[in-house]
């Protein structure tokens, strides 16, 4: 074998659960970026074992801001509980499957243009963990070889991308990567806005700026009377 290949890695019943995680990903030479699902090289009951070690290093956190997690009712059980709101809810989609999508065959061979939003979107910066609350367009020009998706899937595949650490503009990319593999369309678009609390709540606590960036792929890219009447379609419906 030779002295570059990955060795194969050695756990112990003492090796935390994050390791052996962290261990699996870099022997598949994975990457496992704040952005990434890793829930492939997640076993069956080691989310529940990270979750009991999150929870046990959060409350190190707390000791070390010295805050009284004994004696304060308040704090008692602080640090479980952000262990399951990161690993349960605000970064869910590193740690669980892509969700179901039923996808259907273009069979009437739609080809207008169609637009879904504005989704309701929730994140948080993979700089500051701070939140990121906004909303999501997406602009689909089908062609006959498209697979057509229901309507409540763009919005599941969304969330699954927006729960994890990200930066907007990554983000963005990604759900217009996944929807473009999903469903192989002419043209795609997606436009997102939102406000970052690592400005509004921190920093130069701005409480006016919003972020907006877009992803224009195919037709959309191309063509720019298409662009213009999704843009055009997309403001009608901004408040």
């Amino acid at each position: 074998m030779s002295k570059d290949a990955p060795q194969t890695p050695v756990f112990t019943e003492y090796t935390p659960v994050s390791s052996r995680i962290r261990e699996r990903l870099r022997h598949a030479q994975q990457r496992f970026h704040a952005n990434d699902n890793i829930a492939a090289y997640i076993e069956p009951g080691e989310l529940e074992a990270l979750l009991d070690e999150v929870a046990g290093k959060m409350k190190g956190v707390l000791e070390s801001l010295v805050i009284d997690t004994e004696s304060d009712h308040n704090t008692q059980d602080t640090a479980r509980r952000v262990a399951k709101m990161y690993l349960n809810e605000v970064f869910k989609g590193r740690y669980v499957a892509q969700p179901p999508v039923t996808e259907f065959p273009n069979v009437e061979h739609l080809n207008e243009l169609m637009i879904v939003g504005p989704i309701t979107v929730r994140s948080a910066c993979s700089h500051h963990f701070c939140p990121i609350i906004g909303k999501l367009w997406i602009g689909v020009m089908p062609n006959q070889h498209s697979n057509l998706i229901g309507l409540s899937k763009y919005a599941r595949l969304a969330e699954w991308i927006m729960t994890r650490p990200q930066i907007q503009e990554e983000a963005v990319t990604q759900v217009a990567d996944l929807l473009q593999d999903k469903m192989n369309p002419d043209g795609l678009a997606i436009v997102m806005e939102a406000d970052h609390f690592c400005m509004t709540w921190r920093g130069v606590k701005d409480m006016d700026s919003k972020m907006i960036n877009s992803v224009m792929r195919g037709s959309f890219l191309k063509d720019p009377n298409l662009r213009r009447e999704f843009l055009a379609l997309l403001n009608n419906k901004r408040p």
